[in-house]
């Protein structure tokens, strides 16, 4: 038996199709290194290209795997201090503590989060308590053969109040996975597929709805094709007539470039189409 993934990942193989690869409006460099006494140094920058704008951050991360222990801390240009100790199998097997915190010193603005993950064989449980907020969240998936089913809810402890619910159901397949999501207290409904043709071809599509807004449904579908060993395009377009393309190819070991194009077709002699570059660096 094995453990389901969590709530927030079901549908990922769909989602990831639709929604990685695509550095669209920015130019983007990750230097990922790690040193010999195993700490992790990661360096992202990104400019946009509308505002002009850098923004990046560097994180530092130290794993004791023996222990279960790990810290991770980044600053970004922003001035805002993140920090993450993550504890995992200390306390019970199948067990995972997070502390996460937030410091933005300019305007005193502080944040801690507890996350408290349990695995088990056919469940998967995480709990989150947002310290200062006093908002604590709670989602669980069941498994059974392939089929999911989850829940997610959100509370916040001063009002007595229940915020947010949401729902997820789905089946998956080394080939093939399907989802449906009911979303924003069930006023949001979206429903995806992924499918695997074969070593080189995958292929997805997702719908979309909001009983709050129109009665409109979205629609998106998109297939990643792979070109050789270190290659591979990736293609979407949706009912709005906004087309995605995407190549990735790694250069070398450790060397990656992404490019990436948005172009809506229904505007095609207008200002309305977004470029987008991304490097990877790492050791």
């Amino acid at each position: 038996m094995s453990v389901p993934v969590a709530f927030n990942d079901i549908g990922k193989p769909a989602k990831d199709l639709l929604s990685k690869d695509y550095p669209i409006g920015g130019v983007k460099l990750e230097v990922k290194t790690t040193a010999p006494n195993g700490v992790t140094f990661k360096v992202n920058g990104q400019r946009d290209n509308k505002t002009g704008i850098i923004v990046g951050d560097l994180e530092t991360k130290y794993a004791d795997k023996a222990k279960g222990v790990t810290f991770t801390e980044a600053w970004t240009t922003s001035n805002h201090l993140n920090g993450k100790i993550e504890l995992e199998n200390n306390l019970a097997k199948g067990l995972k503590l997070e502390l996460l915190t937030s410091l933005l010193p300019s305007v005193n603005e502080k944040g801690a989060k507890i996350n408290a993950t349990y695995k088990q064989p056919n469940v998967h449980t995480v709990a989150t308590l947002d310290v200062f907020k006093t908002h604590f969240s709670v989602n669980s998936v069941v498994g059974h053969q392939g089929f999911l089913a989850g829940g997610e809810v959100s509370y916040n402890v001063l009002d007595g109040k229940i915020n947010r619910y949401n729902a997820a159901f789905g089946y998956s397949a080394p080939e093939y996975a399907v989802a449906v999501h009911a979303l924003n207290n069930l006023n949001s409904y979206a429903a995806s597929y992924y499918h695997r043709v074969n070593g080189d071809l995958e292929a997805s599509g997702k719908a979309s709805w909001d009983a709050t807004g129109s009665n409109a449904v979205a629609l998106e579908v998109g297939a990643k094709l792979k070109l050789d060993s270190s290659a591979f395009v990736k293609g979407k377009i949706s009912n709005a007539g906004v087309l995605g393309v995407a190549y990735t190819q790694a250069l070398r070991p450790g060397v990656k470039v992404n490019l990436g194009a948005s172009i809506d077709t229904t505007r095609l002699n207008e200002n309305a189409h977004k470029l987008g570059l991304s490097f990877t660096l790492e050791n």
